[in-house]
């Protein structure tokens, strides 16, 4: 499942943290890259101690969304690195690594911490049945994809691009059965609002607890 999240993040909270990382030593980030993809990576990676704290602040904003957590159900949140592309510079299609710090990643994502009208080009595309797919949203804004994809970042043309990309290792591995859990979460907590919810929101509450059960990979 694709899914696009506005506002994960306040303005106030966008500014933070580009705010923080202007204090960030960058490096080649072709030495966080697979062999192969390293070869056609040209951005720089925030690293070092000073970053730590931006990290557990954005990974906290990530799985305190109840969207987020809806879409993915996350055992736990692989990174997340900030990038920073500028003029030139670019990520060539490539498919992330299986496996990051022991866990296997079952979600991509990249959280847009850039105005979108500050920079040309820097797409994110996505391949995908039906053609490459362009992602570019407003700041704070995060898109969640399967880490099962070929992609890339398209070529900056002008100005910079901030973002910071991750994985979520998650609790029912099968995109699927994701799925069907995101739309099921998604119609009980429809019918759950007013005054009178329907008496079968018990019923749909426990054909959702019983599913998770059934699927999750703990």
């Amino acid at each position: 499942m694709h899914i696009a999240i506005a506002d994960v993040l306040t303005p106030a909270q966008t500014a933070m943290l580009v705010a923080g990382l202007k204090h960030a030593t960058f490096v080649d980030g072709r030495t966080t890259a697979g062999t192969r993809a390293a070869r056609m990576k040209k951005n720089v990676q925030a690293k070092g101690q000073a970053i730590a704290p931006l990290a557990e602040f954005l990974r906290d904003a990530l799985l305190a969304n109840a969207m987020i957590t809806m879409a993915t159900r996350p055992k736990s949140i692989i990174g997340p690195t900030f990038s920073r592309y500028l003029k030139g510079d670019a990520y060539g299609t490539h498919v992330d690594e299986p496996i990051m710090d022991g866990q296997r990643t079952d979600i991509a994502f990249t959280v847009f911490l850039s105005d979108p009208a500050s920079y040309d080009g820097g797409a994110l595309i996505i391949d995908g049945t039906d053609g490459e797919n362009a992602i570019k949203l407003k700041a704070g804004s995060a898109y969640f994809y399967p880490a099962t994809t070929l992609h890339r970042v398209d070529t900056i043309l002008r100005g910079e691009r901030l973002a910071a990309v991750g994985w979520v290792r998650s609790l029912v591995r099968q995109p699927e059965q994701r799925e069907l859990l995101f739309d099921l979460d998604t119609v009980l907590r429809r019918l759950s609002t007013g005054p009178n919810p329907s008496p079968d929101v018990d019923m749909l509450a426990k054909t959702l607890a019983n599913l998770i059960r059934m699927w999750a990979d703990d």
